[in-house]
């Protein structure tokens, strides 16, 4: 089966076979008829397997090949990285129709996203703030959309959004074709569903032989001291046919830091964390998904924008909340029908904790082994070379860079450091070998004078005091 055989037009089929998508996965085969007729749709389905074309395209032909300017259709996203990255997908497939889409998030200027809307954008792909902002300013008018989705609905929960959700249903027109979309289906999600949704029919896509994990992912869980996560991920990001990872953290400081720690070792890493503004994000966005960066270190509320086929490895440097954060973090692997390892390091105190998460996702993992950098499992485990060490390249010591500060706190923190240094430099030691000036050292001269020399000066120099003083 082929896209043309679920009814789409020959153009897009065109721009998809260009990019190289000629085949649909199980969720399109099922949500694209329908929702070519107008059916309303919840689709349910793991993460990475095609959710968005299998509202996008549809969407996009129900349209039309020219709309006409204005707001007409809508999609609603979590987060501003997802929403980048169903806009991008939208884009493409629009590539050969006259229909003009704005992406609408925080973290950008109002002034080009107003434009655009001005200019007659009919397909808005925002986050629910940014919609709200715009529709409050009277910038943004949703009174003549026919389309609305829902994408990652069980996140918009998680993120507290659906007072806003419920906020933009009632600025749309009650007749308009709604569908959404998630990769799990809690009960207030249902609820939404119920309350804006016209009969919809819930469409589930999984996998008859598998059970709550997908089968393509394999996982391991290791039971790791913190002093040494650092050291056991470098090297197992040097394990054989690695690819691109995205190493998961709990907050953003330790974002930053395990950046600094893994760029100093020698790793094209990268981040994107909340401390980030948004140019800086999709910079970093950009960056992993060109293949300029290998490594994406993240927090979980940046993850939903991570969509990217070639992810080999994800690494959770710290447990997940819950077994529904667990799912979304892992789903970054494993996409679009490739095979991909997630790797979790459970610390000391996390153990009660994990091993629900491990029930709950049937992972049979309660009990992780405790492993370290070292530990020979691990090598054989993720096929580490033997004698790996978890640095690829010794950092270049340049002037206020991190190791020459912790050189000269070495050398320098003591009179006698200082002036072993300077011996050093004088003989053309380690200070001449690195080409640095040190300043010439003062020698201190001393005469030799004896008791009677001494107080014989004194007394000369006393009756001139004396007078002196009188004077």
């Amino acid at each position: 089966m082929n896209f043309a055989d679920l009814g789409i037009e020959s153009d897009i089929v065109t721009v998809l076979a260009e990019h190289g998508i000629t085949t649909p996965f199980p969720i399109q085969e099922q949500t694209i008829p329908l929702a070519l007729k107008g059916q309303d749709i919840i689709g349910q389905a793991k993460t990475g397997t095609g959710k968005t074309l299998g509202f996008g395209l549809p969407l996009l032909q129900r349209l039309g090949e020219n709309p006409e300017p204005g707001v007409q259709a809508v999609v609603v996203t979590p987060t501003r990285e997802l929403a980048m990255q169903v806009y991008d997908d939208l884009v493409t497939a629009a590539s050969r129709r006259g229909t003009s889409l704005v992406a609408i998030y925080g973290g950008k200027a109002y002034d080009e996203q107003i434009n655009q809307l001005k200019a007659g954008a009919q397909v808005v792909v925002g986050t629910p703030g940014r919609i709200i902002d715009l529709m409050n300013q009277r910038v943004l008018s949703l009174s003549n959309v026919r389309e609305i989705v829902l994408d990652e609905a069980d996140k918009m929960l998680d993120l507290g959004f659906l007072p806003d959700i419920e906020k933009i249903f009632s600025r749309v027109p009650a007749v308009r074709h709604t569908m959404l979309f998630s990769a799990t289906m809690p009960g207030p999600i249902l609820t939404l569903a119920r309350r804006f949704m016209s009969a919809p029919v819930h469409i589930r896509v999984t996998d008859p032989d598998e059970g709550v994990l997908q089968k393509n992912i394999r996982h391991l869980v290791y039971r790791a001291h913190p002093l040494d996560k650092d050291e056991l991920i470098a090297r197992a990001l040097q394990a054989t046919g690695r690819g691109k990872t995205v190493i998961f953290m709990r907050t953003k400081r330790a974002a930053a830091k395990l950046l600094d720690e893994l760029r100093e070792r020698g790793f094209s890493a990268c981040a994107v964390h909340g401390d980030m503004n948004q140019d800086q994000r999709e910079r970093s966005m950009e960056q992993f998904r060109s293949g300029k960066r290998d490594v994406l270190i993240a927090t979980d509320v940046a993850a939903r924008g991570i969509d990217v086929d070639d992810v080999t490895h994800v690494i959770n440097h710290t447990i997940p909340e819950d077994e529904k954060t667990y799912l979304h973090r892992v789903g970054r692997t494993g996409r679009a029908g490739n095979t991909g390892i997630a790797i979790t390091l459970v610390d000391w105190e996390d153990l009660p904790r994990w091993a629900i998460i491990s029930r709950a996702l049937e992972l049979d993992a309660e009990d992780p082994a405790e492993t370290y950098s070292s530990s020979p499992h691990l090598f054989s485990d993720l096929d580490i070379p033997e004698g790996t060490k978890g640095r690829i390249k010794q950092p270049a010591a340049q002037p206020g860079s991190r190791s020459r500060t912790r050189s000269r706190r070495r050398t320098g923190g003591s009179k006698q450091g200082a002036g072993a240094a300077g011996e050093k430099q004088q003989s053309g030691g380690d200070g001449a070998a690195t080409g640095e000036s040190a300043a010439p050292r003062r020698r201190r001269r001393r005469r030799r004078t004896n008791s009677q020399s001494t107080a014989a000066q004194q007394r000369d120099q006393a009756p001139k005091a004396d007078g002196a003083a009188g004077a």
